[in-house]
C-alpha cells in the first residue's frame, strides 16, 4: 500500500534546459507541423513539452518515487495537467524544477479493493524563483483483488 507519510515530501531541485532541437523533436513526435515549434530559433515549447522533465531529473529524484511504495504491477497513469502562469517556455530557457508529493487519497474500486491516488506536482521556476509553470500528475495504484 502507498506510503501516506510521503505527502509534503519534496525531491531534489534540478535544472531543465529547453533545447531547440528537443522542442522540434517533441513537436514532430506529437504530429505537429506548427512553425512556432519547428522553425523559430527561440521556438516556444508545445504545451505538453514539460513532460520531458523526467529526462532531466537527477538519479536521486527516483528516491521520492521509490519511497512512495507503489506496487508497480498495479500502477496506472490517471491524469496529467499543465498550468502556465506565463507563456510556455522558449528554446534557450533554463527552468529550475522540483517535485512535491502534493496529495494521497483513497477510493473504493469498482472491481474490489481500495485504489490509492498519488498527486505529484512539479514546479518550474525562473532564475528569480518565480513559478512560471506547474505539472500535476496523478498515479493510481489499483486495488488488490481479494
Amino acid at each position: 500500500m502507498v506510503n501516506k507519510d510521503m505527502v509534503g515530501r519534496v525531491g531534489p531541485k534540478f535544472d531543465m534546459v529547453v533545447e531547440r532541437g528537443k522542442v522540434r523533436e517533441f513537436a514532430r513526435a506529437t504530429g505537429s507541423d506548427n512553425a512556432d515549434y519547428l522553425d523559430d530559433s527561440e521556438a516556444v515549447s508545445p504545451p505538453t513539452f514539460l513532460t520531458t522533465v523526467a529526462f532531466w531529473q537527477p538519479p536521486e529524484a527516483g528516491d521520492l518515487y521509490r519511497q512512495l511504495d507503489i506496487d508497480l504491477r498495479r500502477l496506472l497513469h490517471g491524469e496529467q495537467e499543465f498550468v502556465f502562469l506565463r507563456e510556455p517556455p522558449r528554446a534557450g530557457t533554463v527552468l529550475h524544477a522540483q517535485t512535491i508529493v502534493e496529495e494521497i487519497y483513497e477510493k473504493e474500486g469498482k472491481r474490489g479493493g481500495v485504489m490509492a491516488f498519488v498527486v505529484m506536482r512539479t514546479d518550474f521556476t525562473d532564475d528569480d524563483g518565480a513559478v512560471v509553470a506547474q505539472s500535476r500528475s496523478t498515479a493510481i495504484e489499483t486495488g488488490a483483488r481479494s
